[in-house]
């Protein structure tokens, strides 16, 4: 299952999945796109507003009731989906002027959705066996130019709880891990990504895909003995 499958990293990563015959089932803030590639989309995809508790509630119960045709097993969690809004003109929202309901809104849906889903969710994903992947940040331990004070802070706290809950569903054989992506080629640049690239290692933006493949392994019996990791996917930029 993955949150925020509509566009960039989210839909490579779904695509990704289903090019290896997994079933995926997608949730996002909009309905089904009918232009995406995988045929089982409009019947596996959820539309859930992650900002709203109550509906993140009744996402996990209606995941529950889709995942029982398959014995209710839930093979891998993708937390994906966060929010990093911005002032007017796309200006950073830094902690001075950033508004208290913004900061709510943000670590609801960066943090506590992921958590609340794992949760939700844990029966289904202790019988398989299962993966969560975490999708944090490079903003999560540097400041950085573009991405705003609750986005950054929100997804350093999503890297300690993959860290915590790494030890807590460990011993139930669901590894956890996290990935924290750099500069992405996505549609959400901000403007002024074009210099920044001139100051990573490989001088380049990173691809979706590139992003998906590195989940996908995470998922993988590949990384069968791999938890509590975080894994950076940005061209040097962290160095």
């Amino acid at each position: 299952m993955l949150t925020g499958a509509s566009r960039g990293i989210g839909h490579a990563t779904v695509k990704r999945f289903s090019q290896q015959g997994w079933r995926v089932i997608t949730c996002s803030r909009q309905a089904f796109a009918e232009n995406c590639p995988w045929p089982a989309g409009p019947d596996d995809h959820i539309k859930v507003d992650l900002s709203d508790p109550e509906d993140v509630g009744g996402a996990v119960a209606e995941i529950r009731h889709r995942l029982e045709a398959n014995g209710g097993q839930l093979h891998a969690l993708v937390n994906n989906a966060a929010i990093s809004p911005k002032l007017e003109g796309g200006v950073r929202m830094n902690s001075i002027d950033t508004p208290m309901h913004v900061w709510r809104d943000v670590f609801q849906v960066n943090f506590f959705a992921p958590i609340m889903l794992a949760r939700g969710l844990f029966k289904e994903l202790a019988a398989a066996k299962g993966s969560i992947v975490n999708v944090t940040s490079i903003a999560g331990g540097r400041v950085h130019p573009f991405a705003g004070t609750a986005y950054a802070t929100s997804k350093a706290a999503l890297s300690s709880l993959t860290r915590e809950m790494a030890a807590d569903f460990g011993p139930h054989g669901i590894r956890i891990n996290a990935i924290a992506p750099g500069e992405i080629d996505t549609a959400i640049l901000s403007p002024g990504t074009e210099k920044l690239v001139e100051t990573i290692p490989l001088r380049r933006l990173g691809r979706t895909d590139e992003v998906a493949d590195i989940i996908y392994f995470l998922c993988s019996e590949q990384a069968s003995y791999v938890t509590g990791a975080e894994i950076h996917i940005n061209g040097g930029q962290h160095v």
